[in-house]
């Protein structure tokens, strides 16, 4: 098994600028080193209603895609 780059962003409330860089750092080193970037929504807290499918908008509309 490869290792993968990987975003866990919790679905609590919106992305902020600390998950947005983070999301970008992991998704560089993936694709940089022939890498998968996958994306993980973490369910754990308290999931506000409609806040991981806001977040993976946000992620798409910076110009990153994922492999799984």
């Amino acid at each position: 098994m490869s290792s993968a780059g990987r975003f866990a962003p919790s679905p609590s409330g919106d992305m902020h600028i600390g998950n947005l860089r983070t999301a970008v750092l992991a998704w560089i080193w993936a694709r940089r080193t022939g890498r998968d970037f996958v994306m993980r929504v973490e369910d754990i807290d308290r999931v506000k209603e409609g806040a991981a499918e806001r977040q993976l908008l946000d992620i798409q509309t910076i110009g990153l895609d994922w492999d799984g």
